[in-house]
């Protein structure tokens, strides 16, 4: 008589499913409980990113806005290490060059501004006081949120237009009211919004060139120019702006370009992402143990299931399999979860601040990748542990 060899059945797709999500519905708070800590891990990482991205997006957006091609000049120091100056006709000398388009120049004024003639002069609230050309506004695409910028009739007379953190310092929200500079009274015409690309400006007390020199003493030398060009001609230009301005020392004169710290300033920030994003991998590591100890308990309770299963013909590969899916299941459910999170926490944050929220395609599909990794790093010890089982023994366990 001929022995046949019985061939055990094969498992499809939706068999090895069917039976890994069979475990998970029996234990549901445990399910949860377990799918919660790789949910976290997921949600930080995707948030971190999220925010990240979004405050870039932001910053580029400013950028545009705003634009690049604005660069700075301003004096360094000489030779001897004393702080050089730049030359009364420095403006005048950049307007020549042939891509500008528009430039305009400040000076630092040698006193301070004050509420009023009562408040002791060491107390400035650090606020400079600054003289500054019509075209000023133009050329740093400023605006005034109100009064008036200065123009032909205020810039020769005691009249004072404010930055905007200025403004916050003195207490000052409307014009027309007075402060002390100089020794006298000057009127508030003005206080200007917020400059992102000349910050400096935001701390300053502005008057005319003329009223500076009439009023306050000033000396006429400039301190700041503000030049733009053409944006494919911003580095010819800032090659010859230091010969132009002080052809004898062009050494002494220093070109940047304020666009440059935002983007510094952007760089600077990845740093700190990166550190958020190594939480959220600690964060995502404590919940793949969480979840490979939920599968070991599994494997100890479901004894009996494993021993009956594999007397009804189930081979060791099959148990290996059915445990690895529920591993895997259970991770992927904490991933969709956190993904979810994450990526509402980033919408959340980012219009709360007036960013357009952005989450890197790649953010989710790293999440996914994440969670079948730790999945199967999770379940592939208790799969073999409960594919090693021996069905009398299994069977036999109380």
């Amino acid at each position: 008589m001929t022995r046949q060899r019985l061939t055990p059945a094969r498992l499809g797709p939706s068999d090895v499913l069917r039976t890994g999500a069979a475990g998970l519905r029996t234990r549901p708070a445990r399910v949860v409980l377990s799918a919660l800590g790789i949910a976290i891990g997921i949600a930080t990482m995707i948030a971190v990113l999220g925010i990240s991205s979004s405050s870039r997006e932001q910053l580029l957006r400013q950028l545009d806005r705003l634009g690049t091609n604005l660069l700075t000049v301003a004096p360094g120091q000489t030779v001897f290490g004393e702080e050089a100056k730049l030359p009364v006709e420095a403006l005048g000398m950049v307007r020549r060059i042939g891509p500008v388009r528009t430039a305009s120049a400040t000076g630092t004024v040698d006193t301070t501004i004050r509420r009023t003639d009562r408040i002791p002069e060491a107390v400035t609230g650090g606020i400079a006081v600054q003289a500054a050309t019509a075209d000023l506004l133009t050329t740093l695409e400023g605006r005034v949120v109100k009064g008036a910028w200065l123009n032909a009739a205020t810039e020769t007379r005691p009249a004072v237009v404010l930055g905007a953190k200025a403004a916050e310092r003195l207490g000052i929200t409307r014009t027309g009211v007075q402060v002390w500079m100089g020794e006298r009274w000057f009127t508030v015409v003005g206080v200007l919004g917020a400059m992102p690309l000349a910050p400096e400006i935001e701390r300053s007390a502005l008057v005319g060139f003329p009223a500076a020199e009439k009023y306050l003493g000033f000396d006429g030398h400039p301190t700041t120019v503000y030049e733009r060009s053409a944006e494919e001609s911003v580095e010819a230009v800032r090659a010859v702006l230091p010969r132009t301005v002080n052809p004898e020392n062009p050494e002494e004169v220093t070109v940047s370009r304020p666009s440059d710290a935002l983007a510094a300033r952007a760089a600077a920030a990845s740093a700190f992402t990166n550190l958020l994003l190594g939480l959220g991998a600690v964060a995502l590591l404590v919940g793949g143990v969480g979840v490979a100890n939920t599968m070991v308990i599994s494997v100890l309770e479901r004894r009996k299931e494993i021993g009956l299963r594999r007397s009804l013909g189930a081979t060791r590969g099959q148990v290996r399999l059915q445990f690895l899916a529920e591993s895997l299941l259970l991770s992927a459910l904490g991933g969709i979860a956190g993904a979810a999170l994450g990526g509402l926490a980033t919408a959340g944050y980012a219009l709360s601040r007036g960013w357009p929220p952005v989450v890197p395609p790649w953010a989710f599909a790293g999440a996914v990748g994440a969670t079948l990794v730790i999945g199967t790093l999770a379940g592939l010890y208790p799969a073999m542990r409960a594919a090693r089982l021996s069905p009398t023994v299994a069977l036999a366990t109380t």
